[in-house]
Formats: structure tokens, C-alpha cells, sequence
């Protein structure tokens, strides 16, 4: 755990319903805790592992286990979550929770009431829309999408204060304007990603180039389609190979398509964030084929900062959550649209545009410097230190 030689002006605990340790984007809550450490802010960050205290990728995190049974495991996680705040009742300025935590820890708010402090304070912080595809929604996925949509509502309600990850998100989830806190978009640790620049080899003539997705392999994310783009693109003697490195409800669909490819899809375990800049550098151009849907505008893309922060060029759609970062730099080749002709396209202007993958890369990393958790954790402070004072 770093310590900060600032005096810690700002208690927050901040709750994470993930394992940390395995995620592919546990870079969000890591380096985003590590940064705000270095401002001077006391985090007590807790997710989901092994009851105790550990240090994950060197930041301290306490975790506690659950039971792997729906419902029960988030009954489990959050009655730990609430002993915990209870015991730090007096400490805590904060609590930053996402909409999953949502239902379970009204409860505190109750407590709140009945006791009669004024803190800690309710932050909810909302950095994914829940929109699985109606024509694959599952009762599962009607329940959990119910459940977001209910929790959203009431804690415009109860919660002390709202964050978002962008200003459209906030727009789209119609946060009243005195709720808002403010916004903190995604970012990339460049020390990190540093190390696959120079350890990347470029193709050379007649060599294949190697396509990389690291992240949630889910339906939405469009990864079939794109996988059926590059097969087509080889079938022209186009030279692709596409790695798929992660997990989600398409990874079987994925396995059973890549079977079929002689190799030129492969489908990868995911692998702890640590272990992603070595993936992101074996790499040529890093792939985001999403569709042109809501949850995907309004969001901040992680892997597109990560991927830039490689020195990696992008292929992607021409969505506002990729053009409102890039703007006019050119280090992306856009696809004409999500389906497989416009990923095709795509793709034929990559191989026609191949000889100039380096330079692309080396534009990719310059911008990658306007988007790092430092700046983010800046705006997070900012905004939980704006809701305090305001509450106060």
C-alpha cells in the first residue's frame, strides 16, 4: 500500500463487486485507489476474494469471499460490505458503490436516518449502461436489467450524490444536474504500457498482421461479427490473425467459430491486468468493433486507452466514445460500420494502410498522454471533495 506523506484530508471506502484480482479491468479501481493515495486521500478499497487484506498489483485491497450462488453471493458480499462500514461509521466521509451495490446498501442510508449523523455520504458511481441484446436476454438478464433500472431510480432519491463516467452517461441515466457531482472518464497507467512499445516487431512484407481484443467477450461487444470479417479479409489474401483474450457470454460461441478458422481466430483465458501489456505487445493494431448502440456511446472505453498507451493503432467503429478521444489524430482506422461489410472495409483499408502501422502507433502513445488515472483520479477527488462540501 503506498503512503502518502500528504495528510489524508478525504476517508472514503470505496465498494467493488468484482475480484479484483482477475479482472481485466481492474485497473479502474487499482490505479485510480493508487493515484488518489498519492493525493492525499485515505481509500479503503474492498472487493471480492479471499476475507482479508491483500495487496494486488500493490495496492492494498480488503476483499471478502462469497458464496458462488446467484443472489445469495451479493447477500453475502454486501452484509460483509455493511459490518465493515459500520465499524469505520465514524472515519468515513464516503462511500463510492456502483449500481450493483445499489439495493443492499440503502441500508445505510436507513442507519444513517436513525442515528441522526450527517455522515459518511452516499456517492453512487455509474460507469456501465446494463443493455444485453433482446434477442438474447436470458431471465437472468431480464432480472438484473429490472434491478438496474429500479436501484437507478430510487437512488436519485436516496443517494447523497451521483458520479459518471462521461457527461453523456449522466445525460442518459437523467442524474438531476444538484445530484451530480461530477464526471471521471477511464484511463491508461503509460509506465505501465511503456515496456510494449519498444518489445513490439512490426510485420514484415507477406507477414500476417496481429489483431488484439482484451476484455469482455459478451455478445454486444460485436466479437462473432468481427471474427467473421477477418476470415472473409483472409479468403481475399488479406494477412489477419485475431486474438480474443477474455471472458463473457459469446466465449463458446467464439471457441466453436475459431475451430473452424485453421487459426486465424484464436480465443484466450483471461489473464490479470498486469499480465496485459506483454499480451497488448505482441500485437499489431488493437480492435474495438462495437456497434453504434447507447451503452457504448456514453461510455469511456479502457481498452482504447490502454491499447494507445501500447503504441498500438486501433481498428474501430465510428461511435462518439472512440471519436470524441481521437478527434483528427491519426492513429485509428475506422470502419464504415459495426456489420460484417463495414468491418470488412475496415479491414482492407488496414492492409492497404499497413506500411504506416508504425508511425500510427507512435501517434497512438503521444495521445495516450491526455488519458491516464492520474488525470482521472484528479477529477474523482475533485468531485467527491465538491459533494462533501456541498452536503456539508
Amino acid at each position: 500500500m503506498q503512503v502518502s506523506s500528504q495528510r489524508a484530508e478525504l476517508h472514503i471506502m470505496w465498494v467493488c463487486m468484482k475480484p479484483l484480482a482477475q479482472s481485466l479491468d481492474s485497473a479502474t479501481w487499482l490505479a485510480t485507489t493508487q493515484q488518489l493515495r498519492k493525493l492525499g486521500v485515505h481509500v479503503a478499497l474492498v472487493a471480492v476474494g479471499p476475507t482479508g487484506r491483500h495487496e494486488i498489483e500493490g495496492v492494498e485491497v480488503i476483499c471478502f469471499s462469497r458464496p458462488d450462488v446467484y443472489i445469495v453471493r451479493q447477500l453475502v458480499f454486501h452484509f460483509r460490505v455493511i459490518c465493515l462500514a459500520l465499524k469505520e461509521w465514524k472515519k468515513t466521509d464516503v462511500i463510492l458503490f456502483h449500481q450493483a451495490s445499489a439495493p443492499w446498501l440503502a441500508v445505510l442510508r436507513l442507519i444513517r436516518f436513525l442515528t441522526g449523523d450527517s455522515k459518511p455520504l452516499l456517492a453512487l458511481d455509474t460507469r456501465t449502461l446494463h443493455m444485453p441484446p433482446a434477442d438474447l436476454e436470458n431471465l437472468k438478464d431480464k432480472v438484473r436489467a429490472r434491478m438496474y433500472r429500479l436501484s437507478d431510480g430510487l437512488a436519485n432519491s436516496w443517494a447523497d450524490g451521483r458520479l459518471a463516467i462521461t457527461r453523456r452517461m449522466a445525460e442518459t441515466e437523467r442524474i438531476p444536474p444538484a445530484k451530480l457531482w461530477g464526471v471521471w472518464p477511464s484511463g491508461a497507467e503509460l509506465e505501465r504500457f511503456d515496456a510494449a512499445q519498444s518489445a513490439r516487431r512490426w510485420p514484415a512484407p507477406g507477414e500476417p498482421i496481429r489483431l488484439i481484443y482484451a476484455g469482455c467477450l459478451h455478445h454486444e461487444r460485436n466479437l462473432v461479427t468481427l471474427s467473421r470479417a477477418v476470415v472473409q479479409a483472409q479468403s481475399e489474401g488479406l494477412l489477419f490473425r485475431l486474438s480474443l483474450v477474455g471472458d463473457g457470454t459469446a466465449r463458446r460461441d467464439l471457441e466453436s467459430f475459431a475451430a473452424t478458422t485453421d487459426g486465424i481466430i484464436t480465443v484466450e483465458p483471461p489473464v490479470p491486468h498486469s499480465q496485459v501489456p506483454s499480451i497488448l505487445a505482441s500485437a499489431h493494431v488493437g480492435v474495438l468493433p462495437f456497434p453504434d448502440e447507447e451503452k457504448f456511446r456514453v461510455s469511456s472505453p479502457v481498452k482504447l486507452f490502454e491499447y494507445m498507451a501500447a503504441g498500438l493503432p486501433v481498428l474501430a467503429t465510428r461511435i462518439a466514445c472512440h471519436t470524441e478521444v481521437v478527434g483528427d489524430v491519426r492513429c485509428v482506422i475506422w470502419a464504415a460500420d459495426s456489420d460484417v461489410p463495414g468491418l470488412l472495409a475496415g479491414l482492407r483499408l488496414l492492409w492497404s494502410n499497413r506500411g504506416d502501422l508504425e508511425e500510427m502507433g507512435r501517434q497512438a502513445a503521444i495521445l495516450a498522454r491526455q488519458w491516464t488515472w492520474q488525470k482521472s483520479a484528479r477529477m474523482l477527488k475533485a468531485a467527491l471533495e465538491r459533494g462533501v462540501s456541498q452536503c456539508a
